[in-house]
């Protein structure tokens, strides 16, 4: 991999991961009810559950360009397929945005109940029941690092992004794991800079993004980016049966 290709990579990473998705909404919510310190244990499994899926991709990716070549065109042109879904989906979408803070209690509403819904019990209180600047029962270290796990977890959707991504920025002719550590660090330094950015921005972010129309020109920068790496994709693809 070039470092031009790397480049690319990481600013590519680096603009969609600021977009508000399911872990960033975490993040922030739980930044404001909990405080910096204690959100720190939702970070980390956020990050670790980031790392499975990342892992489990990359070997998925691995074993098929090894043994199936022919698979890893065909989820070239699926992964393209899906990077244009989300592109105009992320565009048409945008002007629909509700703002920062309504989404993010939202979220966290919506993990307390699949937590209650899978333990019998709610282990963190309702974001309802909380100030934001004190907590009436703090959940334990272990619950927060749980919740963080399980939110990252639970969106499948992020495998399929990374499959259909990934590959773009991929040399299958050349060792690969050197590639896979590099990506990760990217894919991590950007995840982990934006989740401490949204946890620590608290109020300032959410004012700043939901101004006019910044959160959706942010949705819509994305969309652009989806498209873009789509389309190389596909020229990848096209050249791969004309050579």
């Amino acid at each position: 991999m070039s470092w031009h290709l790397l480049a690319v990579f990481f600013a590519s990473t680096f603009f969609i991961s600021a977009t508000p998705g399911p872990n960033m909404l975490l993040a922030f919510q739980y930044g404001l009810n909990y405080g910096v310190k204690r959100t720190l244990w939702t970070l980390a499994g956020l990050s670790l559950g980031l790392f499975i899926l990342l892992l489990s991709t990359l070997l998925g990716l691995d074993v098929i360009s090894r043994q199936s070549p022919w698979l890893l065109t065909v989820i070239k042109t699926i992964g393209a397929l899906y990077l244009v879904y989300l592109g105009v989906s992320s565009w048409r979408d945008a002007a629909d945005n509700s703002s920062l803070m309504d989404d993010a209690s939202a979220m966290s509403a919506e993990v307390n109940a699949e937590l209650t819904v899978n333990s019998g019990k709610s282990d963190i209180p309702s974001p309802r029941s909380l100030s934001s600047a004190a907590v009436k029962s703090a959940p334990s270290d272990w619950i927060l690092f749980r919740t963080g796990m399980w939110v990252s977890l639970s969106n499948p959707k992020a495998i399929l992004f990374f499959a259909a991504f990934f590959p773009k920025f991929i040399n299958f002719s050349a060792p690969l794991w050197p590639q896979y550590i590099l990506l990760t660090l990217g894919l991590f330094l950007s995840e982990t800079t934006w989740q401490l950015i949204y946890t620590l921005g608290g109020k300032k972010l959410a004012g700043w993004l939901d101004v006019g129309e910044r959160l959706a020109w942010l949705n819509r920068g994305c969309g652009v980016i989806f498209i873009l790496i789509a389309a190389a994709l596909l020229v990848d693809v096209v050249s791969g049966f004309m050579a």
